[in-house]
């Protein structure tokens, strides 16, 4: 990173943090009327610019974007918060403070902590990535993801996987279909898996209840999985037409080092399912109230990544081609992405009386829920986007009913409902490089490499529309 691109990005962050500052000194209170209600739908203008300049930058101006990003992200945030402040006060100050304190922050060390320990275990070994091995590869993934969640489980496993296929011409799409299911729709399962599904579970969904989302699972996996497996024999009749090559040189077995590290990744799980079952109180940082229990999770997630660094060999970190680069873009891209996305989320939880109220009351059988879940969570952050749905559809059903009530109620009576909510936010993840936070990563450790990889339209144009959309059309025909 050079230093004018650093020094710009914290002047950018310096200045909106004193106009905040001076906007808290002036004691201004928030507004009653409620954010959502108020917001007109070109406030998410500024999202749908940082959205464009990931999409079309790194294919109209590598060379701008390689050096600039941080200040394009920056930029966009910037032409959000300071309008934004101007015209809302303390409202504002609270919203942009309240998705970095309670959002951002936990969502990058969680990232950074699940990057750092896998990025410690490297499999190493003779490996060659022939159609079957690489299905069997995307299979053992997707069946991690529920259990250490879509993140942990890319992060383990897109090394071996990149390494295995380093013999072929084409990787391209071995990387999208790692994408489509290690990354997303293996973390249908458990509220490990995937941010919405914890965020259910917090508001009393049963942690095993997603277990209902197996034959959701097994058709959409079973069709990508079939559908990658004819794809990747086609591409190797095609590089091997007389078959493979010997291998040169000896075979060496394969051996797993670093795999204490797998006692950190048990750790950083173990953190996260405490944070959701434990109550210690709250504490108040900046006018956010969080649980005392999630900087305690926060902690041991930081504690978890040191620990790791500091037993595991740098030869392994190097062997494993680790750099810090994927998650830096991430950390500095999403910042862009999390604050202009704020208008967004207040709309949609505006629901009816929001500007988007439109969509929110067209929603009303179960394959609306899924496909409109789905689609907003593609592009949006996809545990508010559950959320939203999710109390729409308890609203429908149990209007003015308690949640603790309400929610065993839905589950018992009307538990598609809450099935379709559910599978879209976790499938349609993968619809886009932002729809889950470690498809951005995959594809960043996937170039580092010397992967070429789609850039954000080519992947939906290729491959979201042609694949993955007619796997949703056989999921909603199957289930909803």
């Amino acid at each position: 990173m050079k230093r004018s691109t650093l020094t710009a990005a914290l002047t950018v962050l310096a200045i909106l943090l004193l106009q905040m500052a001076s906007l808290w000194a002036s004691g201004t209170a928030p507004d009653a009327v409620s954010l959502g209600e108020t917001l007109p739908l070109w406030s998410c203008l500024p999202f749908a610019g940082m959205l464009l300049s990931i999409a079309l930058f790194p294919l109209l101006a590598p060379g701008f974007w390689h050096h600039h990003f941080v200040k394009v992200s920056f930029g966009w945030a910037a032409a959000l918060a300071v309008p934004f402040i101007l015209s809302y006060g303390m409202t504002a100050v609270h919203e942009i403070v309240h998705i970095l304190l309670a959002d951002y922050v936990p969502f990058i060390i969680l990232l950074w902590s699940l990057y750092t320990v896998s990025g410690g275990i490297l499999l190493k070994g003779s490996l060659t990535g022939t159609p079957l091995v690489n299905v069997l590869i995307l299979l053992l993934g997707t069946v991690l993801a529920s259990i250490m969640g879509t993140t942990g489980a890319a992060m383990l496993l897109i090394r071996p996987f990149l390494r295995a296929n380093s013999h072929r011409k084409n990787r391209s799409f071995m990387v999208v279909f790692f994408i489509f299911l290690v990354a997303n729709i293996g973390g249908a399962l458990t509220p490990l898996g995937d941010p919405p599904l914890f965020l259910g579970f917090l508001h009393g969904v049963p942690f095993f209840w997603t277990l209902h989302l197996l034959p959701h699972l097994l058709v959409a996996a079973g069709v990508l999985l079939a559908v990658y497996f004819l794809l990747d024999w086609m591409a190797w009749r095609k590089e091997f037409p007389e078959g493979p090559k010997p291998v040169s040189g000896n075979q060496e077995r394969l051996r797993l080092l670093g795999a204490h590290n797998f006692l950190f990744l048990v750790g950083i799980l173990g953190a996260v399912l405490m944070s959701g079952v434990i109550h210690l109180g709250e504490v108040n940082v900046l006018g956010v109230h969080r649980g005392i229990q999630d900087w305690l999770r926060d902690g041991i997630l930081i504690l978890m990544g040191i620990l790791s660094l500091a037993t595991t060999s740098i030869t392994i970190r190097e062997d494993n081609q680790f750099t810090w680069f994927p998650i830096l873009e991430v950390a500095y891209l999403f910042i862009g992405i999390f604050i202009t996305m704020i208008p967004c989320l207040a709309i949609l939880k505006a629901g009816s009386k929001g500007h988007l109220a439109f969509l929110i009351n067209a929603v009303r059988e179960p394959v609306h829920y899924f496909w409109a879940t789905g689609t907003l969570s593609g592009f949006l952050d996809n545990a508010p986007t559950y959320l939203t749905f999710f109390s729409t559809a308890l609203g429908s059903f149990y209007p003015g009913m308690p949640e603790a009530q309400a929610v065993p109620k839905l589950i018992a009576e009307s538990s598609i409902y809450l099935k379709a909510v559910s599978a879209g936010a976790v499938f349609f993840g993968a619809c886009s490089y932002i729809g889950n936070a470690p498809n951005f990563m995959v594809r960043s450790i996937a170039e580092e490499s010397g992967t070429p990889m789609p850039s954000f339209f080519g992947y939906i144009l290729r491959y979201t529309l042609v694949f993955l959309v007619p796997t949703f059309v056989v999921v909603t025909f199957v289930f909803f």
